[in-house]
């Protein structure tokens, strides 16, 4: 256990992220954290939103008083669908992802291991509850996958680790993991540190990670 910084904050990463997304991409968001990039896209790109459950172009969350229960994400949070949208049968959303046909998606994690190796769908202990949903299937068609987590559990343990003790939803899977503390590019030869918060040092942040970090 490590002594837990003040990183940036989940706005701070969410912007981070969205502005990785190139103009024109194709991108599905996971539930929870990875929900915010949404809303950070600059004005001058044109991202689609995917949702797993049979929505092309969702847009953003509607006001209370206009929000519709039949129009909904995977995470069953109300949506509002750009113009030019297309809502089609979940089995063709899955074929979508299946066949590569989206650019990226961003997903939580409860661990990343040091060569790409994924767990965020059970902790595995007895009575947890599995939420796997379509991730499995999201980090097998995706081209790229990126993390959006905190780098340490509530109880100060590493995020990053060398070997996932949780079960795995992908192996060599992930390209990219941002956190409060970094940005971390995953490559054949390791994890390299692309970016540090500001209170954060390459020493601090090899403490509280169990991986390997190295250096551009």
């Amino acid at each position: 256990m490590v002594e837990i910084r003040k990183g940036w904050n989940r706005e701070e990463m969410a912007q981070k992220i969205a502005g990785h997304i190139p103009n024109g991409a194709y991108v599905n968001l996971g539930i929870g954290l990875p929900e915010l990039v949404a809303n950070y896209i600059p004005h001058d790109r044109e991202v689609i939103f995917h949702t797993e459950n049979g929505l092309l172009g969702v847009g953003p969350s509607p006001v209370k008083e206009n929000e519709d229960d039949e129009l909904i994400n995977a995470g069953k949070k109300p949506v509002t669908a750009i113009k030019g949208a297309c809502f089609f049968h979940h089995a063709d959303s899955f074929a979508m992802i299946r066949g590569g046909h989206i650019d990226i998606c961003v997903l939580g994690a409860f661990q990343v291991s040091e060569n790409g190796d994924l767990a965020n769908w059970s902790t595995g202990e007895p009575g947890a509850i599995p939420a796997v949903g379509g991730a499995m299937d999201l980090v097998q068609g995706v081209k790229t996958i990126i993390i959006f987590t905190q780098h340490l559990t509530k109880n100060g343990e590493p995020k990053i680790v060398k070997h996932c003790s949780y079960p795995l939803t992908g192996k060599g899977v992930v390209s990219h993991i941002y956190t409060d503390y970094a940005v971390i590019d995953v490559k054949d030869t390791g994890l390299y540190v692309r970016e540090m918060a500001p209170e954060i040092d390459f020493d601090y942040l090899k403490s509280c990670t169990e991986a390997e970090l190295k250096q551009y």
